[in-house]
């Protein structure tokens, strides 16, 4: 099959569908499944974030393409057992955008970030129970723990994000601290306790602990209006571009991280704060 690249999203439908052709196709993607293929997913998700961060244009233009790939073979595979296509994938998202946004696409007034919020979370109830409705038709059990408080959180979200989901939606019914100081008060509990269980030595009970002690400080996070992922995700750049100023230095005497002592790097580590190439 001789094929070109294309701006046409058809293209690359019909790339997928070549690679996974039973008899001519790409043996690795006629092995893959759902399961298979979700930490490939995932891992360009970030790979996206990651590109956005740096601010590299070009480098994202590619994470995209990267990311899109990814719906179009679950897409595929979803088609190869006759549940849906790609278009079904399209028409959905479309019709949700509409549903969802009628102060843009309907005659709705009210464009304040309040009314439209509350008008987003009374439309998502309506979509939660079309939904409920639908699995009940085609004769399939209810969605676990269906109509509770925190229901809609995806387990397999990234930790930090999730917690943080979880506790807007606590909040919603009222569980929360009405400020940021009993956060705090929380965090230094959490700390005395991961410090109780070491001098214990309950490895077990410590790990638990530490568990408590980065759900408190993802509550800190949401109180402050900031993005835990994102935060956790700067400081990881901040360490590679500092502890890379302290390798540059130590090379430019020759010598390597492991030759040199604890004492030389934290006095680079230091230094870096204020270097040009590895400040914040």
């Amino acid at each position: 099959m001789d094929l070109k690249p294309s701006r046409d999203i058809h293209r690359l439908l019909e790339i997928m569908a070549a690679l996974r052709a039973p008899e001519t196709g790409c043996p690795w993607d006629l092995a893959q499944d759902f399961a298979s293929i979700a930490p490939y997913t995932i891992e360009e998700a970030y790979e996206v974030a990651d590109a956005i961060a740096r601010g590299d244009l070009d480098d994202l233009c590619d994470e995209l393409g990267d990311l899109l790939l990814q719906v179009v073979f679950h897409a595929r595979m979803a088609q190869e057992r006759g549940s849906f296509d790609f278009g079904a994938v399209v028409e959905a998202i479309t019709s949700k955008m509409i549903r969802r946004h009628p102060h843009v696409f309907a005659d709705a007034h009210g464009r304040d970030v309040a009314a439209v919020n509350a008008a987003w979370d009374a439309i998502k109830a309506e979509e939660k129970a079309e939904r409920a409705e639908r699995r009940l038709r085609r004769g399939l059990p209810p969605e676990p723990e269906q109509g509770r408080a925190l229901d809609g959180v995806p387990a397999g979200a990234p930790a930090l994000t999730r917690a943080v989901k979880l506790q807007n939606k606590a909040a919603k019914v009222g569980f929360d601290w009405p400020n940021v100081r009993p956060v705090l008060a929380k965090i230094r509990e959490e700390i005395d306790e991961v410090e109780a269980e070491i001098v214990a030595g309950d490895r077990a009970a410590a790990a638990d602990e530490v568990g408590d002690l980065l759900f408190a400080l993802a509550n800190l996070a949401r109180h402050l209006d900031v993005d835990p992922e994102a935060a956790l995700r700067g400081t990881n750049q901040k360490f590679v571009r500092r502890f890379a100023y302290i390798e540059d230095r130590l090379a430019d005497e020759g010598r390597r991280p492991d030759a040199a002592s604890l004492d030389e790097m934290e006095a680079l580590w230091q230094a870096a704060k204020t270097a040009p190439s590895a400040r914040d």
